[in-house]
């Protein structure tokens, strides 16, 4: 049997109980959104039937829910990993997730970079640096038809501001920031908004989370939490200062970290949102199951969350 058609048989027949419960007749109304989305981080597509299968599993079930979504965010890490791969596997991987995405969603989708989304970093050849365009985001970002690696959009009242969060560390490795040309483009656009108006930032590395401090799901040996500089953003300093002088800035969305959270700071509300993939295509990674978020705003600023496990 070709792949295609087992991808596509696999999911026949997705039941109705699958989709977001209906609310019951005696429960009020509830009010309406002005935009009604759906954020699938961590993907981490590559050959094979479990990671094929369930990222068209994932797409066919956001394309079933009830009311419907208007678009997907692509949290970022979309592709197992192209830090390390040669251009042959990191093509590969990239076909891949564009072909599933092609024959299984019909829906608008915005992308955000991931740290596994960016080519060559961790490859041991300065050449590629200096002698191949595609080395680092450029081939993400070309590849995605992304506006660039940092992006604003409009619904209504609300404006969505892609961040890249990903940035090289000269000692090694990545670390979870903005670096100075993006911060000052955020300024630019921050302040250019009306303040009636609100502000949902989306970034692949969350900018505030708890559970960056529960990824090892240990404590070091002296009792403190393991939190690296390359699990959360270590301009939350400055990003809240920032923040400060913008209050139409309400929600900032996650992933990469493929845990949930969801807490609110100084009037913001930092939700992280799981993995598709879950474990990396191996079940649930600590306590949460391979899942997606579906997020409402509101026209008074607040935002509500749902997470979706897609399969069951």
């Amino acid at each position: 049997m070709q792949r295609r058609k087992f991808i596509r048989n696999s999911s026949i027949g997705l039941a109705s109980g699958l989709l977001l419960p209906a609310l019951p007749e005696s429960s009020p109304r509830p009010r309406k959104p002005l935009v009604r989305l759906a954020h699938l981080s961590d993907i981490h597509v590559k050959p094979g039937i479990v990671p094929e299968t369930g990222l068209a599993k994932a797409l066919q079930h956001v394309q079933q829910l009830k009311p419907k979504v208007d678009f997907i965010i692509n949290g970022g890490d979309a592709i197992m990993d192209a830090l390390e791969a040669d251009k042959q596997k990191t093509q590969i991987q990239f076909d891949l997730f564009k072909t599933i995405l092609k024959n299984e969603n019909s829906l608008p989708v915005y992308h955000c970079i991931g740290n596994h989304d960016t080519w060559g970093w961790f490859i041991k050849n300065k050449a590629l640096e200096d002698q191949d365009r595609l080395y680092g985001k450029t081939w993400v970002v070309e590849t995605f038809g992304m506006p660039g690696r940092h992006y604003r959009f409009t619904k209504g009242r609300w404006h969505f501001i892609i961040l890249d969060s990903t940035q090289l560390n000269p000692e090694g490795g990545y670390i979870g920031k903005l670096d100075e040309p993006q911060f000052e483009w955020l300024q630019s656009e921050l302040s250019g908004l009306p303040k009636e108006e609100y502000v949902c930032l989306v970034s692949h590395i969350p900018i505030l989370s708890i559970c960056a401090g529960l990824f090892f799901n240990k404590t070091e040996s002296n009792g403190d939490l393991k939190i690296q500089r390359n699990l959360w953003h270590t301009d939350f300093l400055r990003l809240k200062k920032l923040f400060a002088s913008h209050p139409q800035i309400k929600t900032c969305i996650s992933g990469h970290i493929h845990l949930q959270d969801d807490l609110t700071y100084l009037g913001i509300r930092y939700l992280c949102d799981g993995a598709v993939s879950g474990n990396w295509w191996n079940g649930s990674f600590q306590e949460f199951s391979p899942a997606y978020a579906v997020l409402e705003f509101y026209s008074d600023g607040t935002c509500s969350r749902q997470m979706v496990q897609y399969e069951k």
